[in-house]
């Protein structure tokens, strides 16, 4: 090979390259975790690659497409579901316990001290830090409520929205049932789509006037779509008259504003659902940043121990929390902004078991594993510009009560640190893969398949090891202790090594699949013969 002319060696790929593009074709993890597994009792180390469980081709092609067959299963599993769902919570562990425990005994504490006419602020902190760990160790909700109130604005819908019915609560999670003349009961469900408003008029995804396009209001709009899909699940709710349970995926349109698939189980009306899309709407309650105060070289600096100051007249900024009171304060404020669903709403029946339902779950997962920048044509420039246009538009705009941008308008971030400067918003929603929208791509509400998505991968895996023929033993979980192998590790061999290994191993799997599958298919034609004969 060295006698080859250079540019005939750089033109042949390279190994490593070749074997990323094998494991690909055998659904082989590309970017494996080696960790160290201690079998406590044998004493035997050895080093176990673990999938990366990446959900985005960009990353990892077979981590992703296993990720959207999970997906498609739960969704599947709970969307016509017959039986109400049983969730049992589990047990309280001995760590729960003593963390419950110990917050009774902070707010015991709190109280004694704010009965003697004492500061509380150390103890309020300390119980929401507490607080934190309780959900962080699996508990959900506080213990003994909220030891800061929670703010509240006026709860009377808007003059300019339309009223919505509302049905007296069932205790359940499954739709009407119909029963038809020859005595067969169907169970249909929903499937809806739900879009944005127009901001300009476009074509093949990219605006026809750029100029005139609303690219604040989009990016508005992007970044409070996640709070607007709440809103609508609760009028749903509200209008069914039961616990409406969906399987839902966010995903972009060619224009890159967000839109909503949603799998809904049970049915309504079709002029019920778009009324209830109509009326629902999400205010942004936010202190103003419609007129910039600080940019370029003059912007607030840093104090430690006060927070950020005026750079011309060094007083203090407002806090998150004194702007919100100025806010609360004023009777004449005005939301930040309204976000609305646009006309084009989309509502069809579905049965189970039709091709059309697996048709319907096959579009909900379609784009699961791309960014929402994945929607772009490499080969349309005008849309490309589009995409630097809304990033641009988002790049100031607030996104969270944490966000740097913040300080541009004024207002001291929620939890301010030193460094934080505007336009440089670490958060997701300032990236151009997400485009504004920060939230979840899937939506699964709690009591949807009854399962986790871990016990889907359960059922996968429990399946897998019944084709090869496999026992399904459950493993004792104080049986082995794992680590991280240290970066440089000589015992993790190369990753071209540790893709073909496994490469080798998938190739034994499909070979005594095929073997388990010919030897039942021989099984079933003899059986045939038997009966013909």
């Amino acid at each position: 090979m060295t006698d080859l002319p250079r540019a005939v060696r750089q033109a042949m790929p390279l190994a490593r390259e070749v074997a990323v593009e094998v494991a690909k074709q055998y659904g082989v993890c590309i970017r494996p975790v080696p960790l160290k597994r201690l079998d406590t009792h044998t004493g035997h180390w050895e080093i176990v690659d673990v999938p990366c469980g990446a959900t985005l081709d960009a990353k990892c092609p077979p981590c992703a497409k296993r990720n959207r067959q999970l997906r498609r299963a739960q969704c599947r599993e709970g969307w016509h579901l017959d039986h109400e769902p049983a969730i049992t919570p589990d047990r309280p562990s001995k760590e729960q316990r003593w963390l419950v425990e110990f917050r009774a005994d902070l707010q015991a504490s709190r109280d004694q001290a704010a009965a003697l006419g004492e500061d509380t602020a150390d103890w309020d902190a300390a119980i929401q830090g507490v607080d934190v760990e309780i959900n962080e160790a699996g508990m959900r909700g506080t213990v003994l409520g909220r030891t800061v109130p929670k703010r509240t604005r006026s709860t009377r819908r808007r003059q300019d929205a339309p009223n919505l019915p509302k049905r007296k609560m069932a205790a359940t999670t499954l739709g009407r049932t119909f029963t038809s003349s020859d005595g067969k009961v169907y169970r249909p469900s929903l499937f809806v789509t739900l879009t944005l408003p127009s901001y300009g008029k476009v074509r093949d995804g990219v605006p026809v006037d750029p100029e005139t396009y609303d690219y604040a209001r989009a990016a508005r709009d992007a970044l409070h779509f996640s709070k607007l899909v709440d809103r609508f699940v609760q009028n749903l709710r509200r209008v069914a008259g039961y616990d409406v349970q969906y399987f839902a995926t966010v995903e972009p349109q060619k224009r890159l504003a967000p839109h909503l698939h949603m799998a809904v189980r049970g049915t309504l009306a079709r002029a019920e659902v778009k009324q209830i899309a109509a009326a629902t709407y999400h205010q942004v309650w936010w202190p103003p940043a419609d007129v910039v105060l600080f940019e370029g070289d003059r912007l607030p600096v840093w104090e430690d121990g006060v927070g950020y100051l005026d750079p011309g007249t060094g007083e203090m900024l407002p806090t998150w929390d004194e702007a919100l009171d100025q806010l609360d304060a004023d009777d004449a404020a005005e939301p930040l902004h309204m976000i609305r669903f646009g006309d084009q709403i989309d509502v069809k029946g579905v049965l189970a078991g039709t091709p059309d339902a697996d048709q319907c779950i096959r579009y909900l997962s379609k784009y699961l594993t791309k960014s929402l920048s994945d929607s772009l044509d490499p080969d349309n420039p005008a849309q490309h510009d589009h995409a630097a246009r809304m990033v641009e538009a988002l790049r100031f705009e607030p996104c969270s009560s944490a966000c740097p941008n913040w300080l541009r308008y004024g207002v001291q971030p929620k939890d301010a640190k030193p460094g934080i400067t505007p336009g440089r918003c670490q958060s997701k929603a300032h990236k151009p893969d997400h485009l504004g929208y920060a939230g979840r791509r899937v939506l699964v509400s709690r009591k949807w398949s009854n399962k986790t998505l871990a016990e889907h991968k359960q059922d996968r895996r429990t399946w897998v090891l019944a084709a090869l023929g496999q026992p399904n033993e459950p493993t004792d979980p104080r049986r082995y202790i794992w680590k991280p192998a240290p970066a440089g590790d000589a015992n993790v061999a190369p990753l071209a090594i540790r893709l073909l290994r496994s490469v080798a191993e998938r190739q034994r799997w499909r070979a005594h699949m095929t073997q388990l599958q010919a030897q039942a298919d021989g099984q079933d034609l003899s059986a045939t013969e038997e009966v013909a004969a």
